[in-house]
């Protein structure tokens, strides 16, 4: 087994019906892994490409919906899951807030703290992978709750790591930049504010989901076993500008 091998390795992946979670479920597969695709609508596609795993079905809208998921042993968490809504700051309201906070916050707190406290009951460690965004870094326009989730995702994975890494959990995240996914739909539909992010982008073209699963792999293999509380931005160079 290399170093970046999964092999007999069990992997739950949030959000795993599209997008970002669909390719880190099917590249953990293919190291390796047996991979648990969690989400709130139906993983089919998703079980189809990797030709074997199973689902679970998950809705983060309930921020403790994965405090029943780790009755068994789960090795690699991934929290992909989360939801954006985009008014402008003066229009933003409580029930947009709330919602995007459930989801991309508060649920992810609450599924890392199930899977941490399954993974040390049983003697065991683990590693888990947030995904945080460049909004972890950055304020972003239009999208008050996403910038704070996001930045919070950011600090959850430095004091998760900074607790658990001496119990032998891993707690890193990766900050994708922008990513051909339905949540950049409308960005991406809007010719100036398409032209506008691809022209600082170094790579020159926007991301593919597949660009981010491989470095989701990475820090779930034991090569990054001494990598922790890592907000790694995969992002064409956008934040080298």
């Amino acid at each position: 087994m290399t170093a970046f091998s999964l092999d007999g390795k069990t992997a739950l992946v949030t959000g795993a019906n599209t997008g970002i979670g669909q390719a880190i479920a099917v590249a953990m597969g293919r190291a390796g892994a047996e991979v648990i695709c969690a989400a709130r609508g139906s993983c089919t596609e998703t079980l189809e490409m990797l030709g074997r795993g199973r689902e679970v079905r998950l809705d983060f809208s309930d921020p403790l919906a994965a405090r029943d998921a780790f009755g068994e042993p789960v090795d690699i968490l991934v929290n992909n899951a989360g939801t954006i809504r985009r008014a402008d700051s003066l229009d933003f309201t409580e029930a947009d807030w709330d919602e995007v906070m459930d989801v991309n916050l508060k649920a992810v707190f609450f599924t890392c703290q199930a899977f941490a406290r399954a993974a040390l009951a049983r003697g065991a460690g683990g590693k888990i992978v947030n995904i945080a965004s460049l909004l972890s870094f950055q304020g972003g326009v239009r999208v008050p709750s996403y910038t704070a989730s996001k930045h919070g995702v950011a600090g959850i994975t430095r004091i998760l790591a900074n607790e658990w890494a001496a119990k032998g959990i891993n707690v890193n995240a990766i900050a994708p930049g922008y990513i051909e996914t339905n949540n950049t739909t409308a960005l991406r539909a809007d010719p100036d504010r398409n032209r506008a992010i691809l022209d600082r982008i170094p790579a020159g073209r926007w991301g593919k989901p597949e660009d981010i699963a491989g470095t989701a792999v990475f820090l779930a293999s034991p090569a990054a076993n001494y990598i922790h509380g890592a907000v790694l931005n995969v992002d064409g160079g956008w934040l080298a500008r």
